[in-house]
Order: C-alpha cells, then structure tokens, then sequence
C-alpha cells in the first residue's frame, strides 16, 4: 500500500473515510470504524458488500457475476471488497444497518 489517500463519499449514510492506495474500500470503510459497508466472505463471492460506484475512477479484482452482473457493472456496482480506488470516490452503500 502506499501513503497516497483517496476520499470515499458514502451517500446513503453520508460519511465520507479514506482509503490508501491498493486498499480495498471494503477495508478503508473496515478501518473507519463505522458500519457503512456490509461484510461477508471477502473474496468477491457473497454480495453483501456489494456498492455502486455514483463517480470517479476505479478497478476490481474479479466480482462472482452471481453477485454482480455485467448490466450492473456498467451501471457501477461493484463489491467492495474486490474494489481498489484510483481517486476519490463517490459510492452508495445501500446498507441499511449504517444509516
């Protein structure tokens, strides 16, 4: 990882948390000691961390298609834990147990 931070935007909850460069935003939302992003399996498999992406620029690891289909990829879901950002993001976690 390196010192770079990218500011995350959740606008369902409101909160905003950093996350480092080559970290996951399922592990930066972790790290900010708040519930704003769901938690399961980590490995890209489950769905419960699955966010869409409202703005900015990204990249992910490989996303099970059961979880997050191509239709919804294009329209900027992603999960979380198989999402590194590459600059500040705005996202929508969805998550209900953070509000």
């Amino acid at each position: 990882m390196s010192d770079i931070e990218h500011l995350v935007t959740d606008h369902f909850s409101g909160h905003a948390f950093p996350c480092r460069g080559g970290e996951t935003l399922l592990n930066a939302a972790a790290r900010s000691g708040r519930q704003i992003i769901r938690v399961g399996c980590r490995a890209g498999g489950c769905g419960l961390c699955k966010v869409q992406v409202l703005g900015g620029r990204y990249d992910t690891g490989k996303m099970s298609r059961a979880q997050v289909s191509e239709a919804e990829e294009v329209r900027g879901f992603v999960l979380a834990c198989r999402t590194i950002p590459a600059g500040a993001l705005e996202i929508f976690s969805q998550n209900e147990t953070n509000a």
